[in-house]
């Protein structure tokens, strides 16, 4: 498989993964959505490594498919709804870096943020291994989610 190929299939498992996450945030998170479908474009060993001082960020590092489920479900408590207005990607061989536009709808105040998200992601056998986000305007995002 081509270099170029293997990107577009990082992308592809990523595309698939937006669509499962959203769903599953818009269904209401935690005990209310079926995680099974996220689940599947996770691999095992998979590790989020979130900045620290956003609501929904905790310790900053959540590992495996539990992590992950945990920290969907802080980041369902926060959000109402995400939606992706914008994505460019760049890839090479098992590495793609994802630019989102992305709307969310906050729970407690029910304030919208338009922001932009720069994830970097490693992809092993179709499913995410890593992901890195970088959050353009974190003090919208904190602003929106807080009751001041």
């Amino acid at each position: 498989m081509s270099t170029e190929d293997q990107a577009q299939d990082a992308w592809a498992v990523m595309e698939k993964f937006y669509r499962a996450e959203a769903a599953y945030v818009a269904a209401g998170g935690f005990g209310k959505a079926s995680y099974d479908e996220v689940a599947a474009y996770l691999d095992p060993e998979v590790v989020l490594y979130q900045a620290p001082g956003l609501p929904f960020t905790g310790t900053g590092t959540w590992r495996g498919h539990d992590g992950l489920e945990r920290f969907l479900a802080t980041f369902s408590e926060t959000w109402s709804s995400m939606e992706f207005l914008e994505q460019e990607h760049w890839g090479d061989r098992d590495t793609v870096v994802v630019r989102n536009r992305v709307r969310f709808r906050a729970r407690a105040t029910g304030q919208e943020v338009d922001t932009l998200i720069l994830q970097l992601i490693r992809v092993r056998h179709g499913r995410m291994l890593e992901c890195r986000p970088f959050y353009w305007n974190p003090t919208a995002i904190t602003t929106a989610t807080s009751h001041s």
